[in-house]
C-alpha cells in the first residue's frame, strides 16, 4: 500500500492555464507529470500503484478561500483525502480554520513563499496554535522554490524553533524539511517532532543523504509524497524501496505513518 502526502490537482478548467503558469513562473525547472486535473491523478496512482493520495491547495488570495475549500471537499473519496486551504493574511484567522473544520477536512496547505510569511512570524505562530488545536494537521513548503529568489521565508532551524514553540502538534515541512537546505535538516531538523514528506527529493538530495536524514530523525516521522504533478510518484516509490532500510521502515514511509495521523 501507499498513501502520497502531497499532491496537487486543478478544477478541469482551470488545469491547463495553470500548469502553463506554474511552469512558466519556475522557468520550467519541474515539467509536470499530469494534467493536473483529478482524472489525470487518479490514473498516475493507478498506474504507480498508490492507493490514498493528499490534496494540499494553496490559497493565494482570501477571495478564494471558500471556493477552493469547497472544491477540495468536493474531491473527496475513498482515494482522496483532501486538505484545506488558509490565507494566512486573513482578516479573522479562527473565522477561517473553524469553516475548514466545518468541513471535515483533516489538515491545512500552507506556502511561504506563494503567500508571502516568514514561518516564525509571531502572528503565524498564533494561527499555528489555533488549527492545531482544532486537531488539524499543517503541511508547509519549506525552503528553494524555482519561483522565486532567496532568502526563503523557511528554513530546517525556524521548524525546529517553531515546533518547540508551539509544544506539539502534528506538523509536517514538505520536501525533506527544505528543498535544497538538507545539511541544515541534518544539523537542525533531523531529530525534532516535526514529520518531513519526502516530496520532490530523490532526484536531488541523493540516495546516502536520504538514509541518514531517515536513520537520525526516524522513519516513524517521514512521509512518502510525490508533489505531483511536479513529482514522477512511479519513479519516487522505485527509489525508496533501493533505500538500504528494512521492510518495516519502508512501510512506514509509504503509508502506515500517514494512516495513523490522518486516522485512516
Amino acid at each position: 500500500m501507499v498513501i502520497d502526502f502531497h499532491t496537487h490537482v486543478f478544477p478541469d478548467f482551470l488545469a491547463p492555464r495553470a500548469i502553463a503558469s506554474l511552469v512558466e513562473a519556475c522557468g520550467g525547472a519541474y515539467p509536470p507529470q499530469t494534467d493536473g486535473t483529478k482524472s489525470g491523478l487518479i490514473d498516475s496512482m493507478d498506474k504507480s500503484g498508490v492507493q490514498i493520495s493528499v490534496l494540499q491547495p494553496v490559497i493565494t488570495k482570501q477571495s478564494q478561500f471558500n471556493t477552493l475549500n469547497n472544491f477540495s471537499k468536493g474531491l473527496e473519496s475513498e482515494r482522496i483525502v483532501p486538505f484545506g486551504g488558509l490565507f494566512p493574511h486573513t482578516d479573522d484567522y479562527k473565522r477561517d480554520i473553524d469553516y475548514i473544520v466545518s468541513l471535515g477536512l483533516k489538515g491545512i496547505k500552507l506556502h511561504p513563499e506563494y503567500q508571502q510569511f516568514f514561518i516564525n512570524d509571531e502572528r503565524m505562530l498564533k494561527i499555528y496554535d489555533y488549527a492545531l488545536n482544532k486537531g488539524l494537521i499543517l503541511l508547509f513548503h519549506a525552503g528553494f522554490d524555482p519561483a522565486f529568489k532567496p532568502p526563503y521565508h523557511s528554513n530546517p532551524k525556524a521548524f525546529a524553533e517553531i515546533y518547540k514553540a508551539l509544544g506539539g502538534g502534528v506538523i509536517v515541512a514538505a520536501h525533506l524539511g527544505g528543498q535544497k537546505q538538507w545539511d541544515e535538516v541534518e544539523t537542525y531538523l533531523a531529530g525534532t517532532g516535526v514529520y518531513l514528506d519526502t516530496s520532490m527529493g530523490f532526484k536531488y538530495y541523493g540516495k546516502e543523504q536520504f538514509e541518514r536524514i531517515v536513520k537520525k530523525h526516524g522513519a516513524h516521522k517521514i512521509l512518502f509524497g510525490s508533489d505531483s504533478p511536479w513529482g514522477n510518484v512511479g519513479d519516487d516509490i522505485a527509489a525508496l524501496e533501493k533505500c538500504d532500510l528494512t521492510k518495516e521502515e519502508k512501510e512506514l514511509i509509504l503509508f502506515k505513518n500517514a494512516g495513523r495521523i490522518l486516522k485512516i
